[in-house]
């Protein structure tokens, strides 16, 4: 068997497997947990910027839809390092449609045509210099993706993606926890538009999570912040021996993205 068909095979057989425990516990009456693909293209300054546009709008995000995977977030780096980014959110209820993707869209001709410019790039004019991927799995108190209210209509909005980082796995542990303790209703309280939040399985400088809060613009975003750390609730929560016996948080990676004119969230 050829290497590329028994890496396939064995990433299939593994999210079959996972997919059918995540069935038999929704089953047992839980939530249906979805998961997600959370891509960083790493760009130069130039044409390339306007081939992986092209490529993600006409070509990748069209075919990753036939495949089920929908909605899909598409956005550029506004506040953060590495410039130009972009950002792409893979949403699925399916982990095999996740994992399998690659070896479809190669199957697709319909795909293949309208990706054939990025695909082939010259070495010399690469499309992109580097892309990472982490895989994560909702939280159970925040089992599906929610698009913002503005998206339909193509309102103003902008993204805050959070990544917390915590010094062991008793402590990413504790701090999922914390989310299920109250902080889910303190940020709706406050007016934030949640979008998804993720425990991470496959990714870098784990054990970590992260989640994505959207809102009309970067004052009103200061404006919720500021809301929610004066909020009594939080106070409680955050002063609780049961979260602030030690640092359950060791790193916080703070980004702000802007929405693809192509993007669906």
């Amino acid at each position: 068997m050829e290497r590329r068909q028994f890496l396939g095979s064995s990433l299939a057989a593994s999210a079959l497997a996972l997919n059918a425990a995540a069935a038999q516990t929704a089953g047992a009456g839980g939530n249906s947990r979805e998961y997600y693909e959370l891509r960083k293209y790493h760009l130069q300054s130039g044409p390339q910027e306007k081939l992986t546009d092209a490529y993600l709008e006409q070509a990748l995000i069209p075919a990753l839809n036939r495949l089920g995977v929908t909605p899909i977030g598409a956005f550029s780096l506004f506040i953060g390092p590495e410039t130009p980014s972009i950002y792409l959110l893979l949403p699925s209820p399916s982990l095999e449609a996740l994992v399998t993707a690659e070896l479809h869209l190669s199957q697709d001709q319909q795909f293949m045509e309208a990706a054939k410019p990025f695909w082939t790039a010259p070495a010399k004019e690469p499309a992109y210099l580097r892309i990472e991927s982490q895989l994560m799995i909702a939280f159970e108190g925040y089992p599906k993706l929610t698009v913002p209210p503005v998206t339909a209509s193509k309102g103003n909005r902008i993204f805050q993606l959070r990544t917390y980082e915590s010094p062991s796995n008793a402590a990413h542990v504790r701090k999922v926890e914390m989310f299920h303790s109250g902080e889910f209703e303190i940020f709706r309280k406050a007016g934030f538009w949640g979008v998804f939040y993720g425990d991470t399985l496959v990714g870098p400088r784990l054990p970590n999570l992260t989640y994505m809060l959207s809102y009309p613009d970067l004052a009103q975003m200061n404006d919720l912040w500021k809301a929610f750390s004066s909020d009594p609730d939080w106070k409680k929560l955050v002063s609780s021996p049961k979260f602030n016996y030690e640092s359950i948080v060791s790193n916080v990676t703070n980004l702000v993205l802007n929405p693809k004119s192509y993007s669906q969230i």
